[in-house]
């Protein structure tokens, strides 16, 4: 979807993909550009991913992340068996993809991070028990 939203009395295009939080695009816009409808919205921070803390390790083993960057897929679903050295996660860092690997055989019980969220080192990404 396609908003025009005003911040400090700058008009801006702003697309937001349907199901993220996350801003895709922006786009200074001028007055002559009329035809789009100008709403007035409020800037709102995106929900923090939950925390080491969140996470118990008695829940089993934690996917944690190696190093600072943005998840580009998920390979797992809740419930999928998986085995040591299995690729769980494909995370983008230094514009090169890297592979997160299960660190134990077991079953994914939970996935913490989301496609296309950032995440810094040490991050819990998912849980396998």
């Amino acid at each position: 979807m396609i908003y025009v939203v005003t911040i400090n009395n700058k008009k801006y295009e702003v697309e937001v993909e349907q199901g993220e939080a996350s801003l895709v695009k922006t786009t200074e816009i001028t007055q002559n550009n009329s035809s789009l409808k100008t709403i007035q919205a409020p800037v709102q921070a995106p929900t923090p991913a939950p925390t080491v803390n969140e996470v118990s390790s008695a829940e089993g083993q934690l996917v944690k992340a190696p190093m600072p960057g943005t998840i580009l897929d998920i390979k797992v679903s809740v419930g999928t068996k998986v085995k040591k050295g299995d690729v769980v996660f494909i995370l983008e860092a230094m514009k090169m993809e890297n592979e997160i690997v299960a660190p134990v055989d077991g079953v994914v019980v939970q996935i913490i991070a989301t496609k296309g969220s950032s995440v810094s080192t040490g991050d819990t990404l998912g849980v396998i028990q």
